[in-house]
């Protein structure tokens, strides 16, 4: 028999779990802690075929319906000439227009908006789960995909602390027909870097506010590492004109007028004028600390830890939300394998999951190093092409 399911954090990694679990046969609940559907403005990812997978194979839906594609790579000088280029097809979509997607084909009634989980408890044939208006609920399986900030990893490895990796990602985006058209068909078919001194940049086109994918109704997006000393350089760029210290991400529109001032003068006196306009123009840029987080276990009874919750990966891969979602997909496997048994299914299921986590991990680390630390990030390197099992993979 199935077991029933509870599922913590409603992100696409706990969709993606909740939605094959479901399928699998489980009777399958999603508690989020907040009170609204979710949004994350401004969010661009490169959408790599796990991430997809659901939408495709079991939603119905056309990779053309949801992503936005690039046939090229390429790099530019400062001065804005084309310093490498090369063929490769891409996919690219906003986080918002895959989570939407997703939600779509899940039971409203089963996805549960509001509900902090606070804590749970274990028995030997079922989990408790306690939240933070004291109602309780059981399952034979929590699924605590509950992100980089995990109460559930906290509880269960107490040990395990993100790693700061030295560096932060300003990021934003900007309406495609508000740039020049000799800009828009720059960035229009390709990923666009440019290679600075412990630094580098992209930029590409993603689905409009509204998953619009005609040219000129799109958005295109930027990413920008930049080294941040730990400590008060950190502190400071952290802590928004609301007095508050965020640890890991600035929402737009929170970060403090001066730090914004200082991104658009670097990018006006280090940056490409076409990658430059875009980040001027970029109304809220917001900013995320980029952190490692990486387990020695996954499984603990029947409870699991998934996605980001287990494994936070530096975004050089493309993969952390293509990594939420293969553990979504292989964990359904597993326990259909082991006709409902749950610690059976989990201790199979670790033992995969572990080793992809791992090495996504180390090349994320390699790979960000390189630019950031090594000054050994170049272009054309195969090992910068995006995936979750290997380059290009």
């Amino acid at each position: 028999m199935m077991p029933r399911v509870v599922v913590t954090g409603g992100s696409v990694g706990g969709l993606t779990a909740a939605l094959v679990l479901r399928d699998a046969g489980c009777d399958v609940t999603v508690f989020e802690r907040s009170s609204a559907a979710l949004q994350a403005r401004g969010a661009g990812i490169a959408a790599l075929e796990a991430t997809l997978r659901y939408l495709t194979e079991r939603g119905g839906r056309r990779v053309a319906e949801v992503c936005s594609s690039t046939g090229w790579i390429r790099f530019l000088r400062a001065d804005g000439s084309v310093q490498h280029e090369q063929r490769h097809r891409y996919l690219f979509s906003s986080w918002n227009t895959i989570y939407r997607s997703l939600l779509e084909l899940f039971d409203p009634g089963r996805y549960l908006l509001g509900r902090e989980v606070t804590g749970f408890s274990r028995a030997a044939d079922s989990v408790r789960v306690t939240l933070a208006g004291g109602q309780t609920a059981e399952a034979g399986l929590l699924v605590c995909a509950d992100g980089v900030s995990s109460l559930a990893r906290a509880r269960l490895l107490p040990e395990v602390r993100p790693s700061y990796s030295g560096y932060v990602a300003w990021r934003g985006t900007v309406p495609e027909r508000a740039l020049p058209a000799a800009i828009r068909e720059l960035f229009g078919d390709a990923i666009t870097y440019q290679v600075l001194k412990d630094s580098h940049i992209l930029v590409y086109p993603i689905p409009g506010p509204d998953g619009a994918l005609a040219t000129g109704e799109r958005l295109v997006n930027f990413v920008w590492y930049v080294n941040v000393a730990e400590g008060e350089e950190l502190d400071a760029l952290m802590t928004g004109r609301d007095g508050l210290r965020r640890a890991v991400s600035m929402p737009p529109g929170a970060a403090r007028d001066e730090a914004v001032t200082r991104l658009r003068h670097a990018a006006e006196s280090e940056l490409a004028p076409p990658i430059a306009a875009v980040v001027t123009d970029v109304a809220e840029p917001f900013v995320q600390v980029v952190y490692d987080i990486g387990v020695p276990r996954m499984a603990f009874g029947r409870i699991c830890l998934l996605g980001d919750a287990a494994f936070a990966v530096r975004p050089h891969a493309a993969a952390g939300t293509a990594k939420a979602a293969a553990d979504g997909w292989a964990l359904a496997a597993e326990l259909t394998a082991a006709g409902g048994d749950v610690p059976a299914a989990l201790a199979r299921w670790e033992r995969g999951q572990l080793a992809v986590g791992r090495s996504l991990l180390a090349r994320c680390r390699e790979i960000g190093d390189s630019s950031q630390v090594h000054g050994t990030f170049r272009p054309g390197d195969r090992r910068l092409i995006f995936g979750l099992y290997g380059p290009g993979n």
